[in-house]
Order: structure tokens, then C-alpha cells, then sequence
């Protein structure tokens, strides 16, 4: 099922409402579908170059507003499930517990997530259930999709076609190793 939905959205990016599907994918990916937006961006900007940066800007937006919806979901839903299955198990103060620390360290997660491979619609709804500020989450999204998107974007627009296999395969590994080391260094100021 996941390979056909990866191929319909990589025939997507290459029809002529490649755009739209772009604007789609991105939206409704940061809630809860399990392809992400790059599948899309990468075609677009390799077929239309020059348009690389705007490509880029409306992902964005589309993820964030997208993401936005991921809040609502984990703040609205969180009430009618999550809520009666933490009081039947008996979980509420473990709960509370994690709350406080997930909101210490929310902005660190939300920008994390947002440029990483990982689902960023799960911190999308975490950050809803948490009830982390949403005004810090707002800003967080747009600066993670945003040098997420904006750098595949300006590689793919710089680097042309070869980069493309680059992209795919080392990404997120390479984000990932971004994020430790930006994350370290906050830490050795702080402790140190």
C-alpha cells in the first residue's frame, strides 16, 4: 500500500497539478499521511528550476498550516480518547510528568522533527495533547519545514538532477546529525 501510494504521488509531482498535489501532500501529511511532501518537491523543482524557491515556500506553508491541524487533533481529541484511556490505566501523573518535560523541551522537538525523517505528525499531536505553547509551536514549524524545504530546494536548484540520488538516500541522516550537534552545543553552553 505504501509503495502505490509512493508511486501516485511521484506521478503526481510530474503531472500538471503537481502544484496543487504539492500544497496537498504537505497539508495533510503534517496530520496523518505517511508520504512526505519532498516525493513531490523533488520532481517539481527538477522539471521547473526557476521556480525552486517558491516551491519550496508554499510546502512550507501548506506543512505548517497542516501541522497546525495535527495540534488541533491532539488537542481536541486528546479530551474524548486519550484522556478515559489514561484514567483507566491508571496513567494520568505519568502523564502530567511527561507533559512537563515534553513542553521544557517542545521547541527542541517540533524543529527536530520537522527537518528529520521522522513523522512530524506525531509532534504535530503531541504538541496539541501537551498543550505546548502554540505560538512557539507556530514558529518552531515554520523554521523546521522551512529549512527543510528550502534546502532540498536550493540543492536540487544549484546542483541539478545528480544531487537528486544524494537527497533521497542521505537527507535525513544528514539533518539528523545536524540536529545532535546543534542540540549538543546548546547543551555544553548551558552546563558548562
Amino acid at each position: 500500500m505504501i509503495r502505490a501510494l509512493y508511486d501516485w504521488t511521484m506521478r503526481l509531482g510530474e503531472s500538471k497539478y503537481g502544484f496543487y498535489g504539492l500544497l496537498f501532500i504537505a497539508f495533510i501529511e503534517s496530520s496523518f499521511f505517511p508520504i512526505p511532501p519532498d516525493i513531490l518537491l523533488i520532481p517539481m523543482v527538477l522539471s521547473m528550476r526557476t521556480s525552486a524557491f517558491k516551491f519550496a515556500f508554499w510546502a512550507t506553508a501548506a506543512s505548517v498550516a497542516g501541522g497546525a491541524l495535527g495540534y488541533g487533533i491532539g488537542m481536541f481529541g486528546y479530551e474524548m480518547i486519550g484522556k478515559p484511556l489514561l484514567a483507566f490505566y491508571h496513567y494520568q501523573e505519568q502523564f502530567e510528568i511527561f507533559k512537563t518535560t515534553f513542553n521544557e523541551w517542545g521547541a527542541w522537538a517540533v524543529f527536530v522533527t520537522g527537518v528529520t525523517p521522522f513523522p512530524y505528525k506525531v509532534i504535530t499531536i503531541t504538541s496539541g495533547v501537551t498543550e505546548l505553547n502554540f505560538g512557539v509551536f507556530m514558529l518552531t514549524s515554520v523554521a523546521a519545514r522551512g529549512a527543510r524545504f528550502f534546502l532540498v530546494a536550493g540543492l536540487l536548484y544549484y546542483f541539478g538532477a545528480p544531487i537528486r540520488g544524494f537527497i533521497e538516500k542521505y537527507l535525513g541522516p544528514l539533518f539528523v546529525i545536524f540536529c545532535i550537534l546543534l542540540i549538543g552545543s546548546f547543551f555544553i553552553i548551558k552546563y558548562m
